[in-house]
């Protein structure tokens, strides 16, 4: 980092030192580990030879400790490839079905804020767009924290639920769709390049919770970016700059997000595999009725306890669907399952 023009790029410069004391963390880290179970097993010669009963069990706690430990520095191992470790922009979009359809937007939205609440990560609303009598059509949802994007990013595709519908009178099971997004959140990246003559800038009144000023003024910002057609919103912070800048941070993760796709679908084509996109790309069931199960169609883990996973019990899932990709499986969505 002592290297003469390290500082000129200030902004690359900080990303590298993030990465680097990323690096440093996780090496102190497996350190530890690798002293610690050194430790316990020498721990253990001693307290077998002498039939220390009281020793043995103090060993078998600590070991228990450690192997909790292990296993979370295992799981961050599952982060691999560029922006693992950023911030996530997530988007969830209704399917057709109405007002079925973006009572289940909402009804993710929540899940996905308990997780990550169950994860210590910030969370925030950046945009939304209400449904006509309950939940959203589209909502955006920024979560801040260590490699958020790497848990998230496991999560993307349609997500089908199966119930009894609250809005139909003749109370049918129903089948409805939504679409979930995400993008990693940089400052800025030495790949993606804003070019401005190609975005088109526009301001709008913004209908978000920010209090009276947001409504009064055009502090909501639109940018559309011309040679992808990429259209980006932000309208629920107090400032119109603000608003930018949150737009510029997610037209960028878009591009990054183009970026890491296009050099997947090549991976997936020299190996021979198919990446699914789009709504067709369905990865998870949530049935509730006639009977209550949600299943994960790349892994095939699954669970009866449906309250808990829509409560934001996703890891168990999305550790599958890491472990799986990490195994050399295709990163395609599965094909829709048999459990209607």
């Amino acid at each position: 980092m002592l290297a003469p023009g390290f500082w000129d790029d200030q902004r690359h410069a900080r990303r590298l030192a993030r990465e680097a004391e990323g690096i440093r963390e996780e090496l102190t880290l497996w350190e530890r580990l690798t002293a610690g179970a050194r430790d316990l097993s020498e721990l253990f010669e001693l307290a077998a030879s002498e039939r220390d009963e009281a020793l043995i069990a103090e060993v078998s706690e600590r070991a228990a400790s450690l192997e909790a430990e292990f296993q979370g520095a295992r799981t961050a191992l599952l982060f691999a490839g560029e922006y693992a470790d950023a911030d996530a922009i997530v988007t969830i979009q209704a399917g057709a079905g109405g007002t079925e359809a973006c009572d289940w937007t909402a009804i993710l939205l929540r899940a996905y804020m308990r997780w990550a609440e169950r994860h210590k990560f910030a969370t925030e609303i950046v945009d939304f767009t209400e449904g006509e009598g309950a939940g959203y059509r589209s909502v955006v949802l920024e979560i801040r924290g260590r490699n958020a994007f790497g848990w998230m990013r496991a999560e993307r595709g349609v997500h089908r639920l199966v119930r009894i519908s609250p809005f139909d009178a003749q109370k049918r099971r129903q089948t409805t769709f939504a679409m979930f997004e995400v993008i990693p959140e940089v400052e800025d990246d030495q790949e993606v390049t804003l070019n401005w003559d190609e975005i088109r800038v526009d301001t709008f009144r913004s209908s978000g919770a920010g209090g009276q000023h947001v409504n009064k003024t055009e502090s909501a910002v639109r940018l559309t970016h011309l040679p992808t057609n990429i259209v980006v919103s932000s309208q629920n912070q107090r400032s119109q700059m603000q608003n930018r800048e949150t737009a510029e941070k997610m037209l960028r993760g878009k591009l990054i997000e183009m970026k890491i796709r296009a050099r997947e679908e090549e991976l997936a084509r020299v190996r021979g595999e198919t990446v699914s996109a789009g709504w067709g790309s369905q990865i998870r069931s949530y049935v509730l009725h006639p009977y209550q199960m949600v299943k994960d169609h790349r892994s095939g883990h699954q669970t009866s306890d449906t309250s808990g996973v829509l409560d934001g019990d996703f890891d168990p899932f999305i550790l599958a669907e890491l472990e799986r990709v990490a195994a050399g499986a295709p990163i395609a969505s599965a094909a829709p399952g048999d459990d209607d």
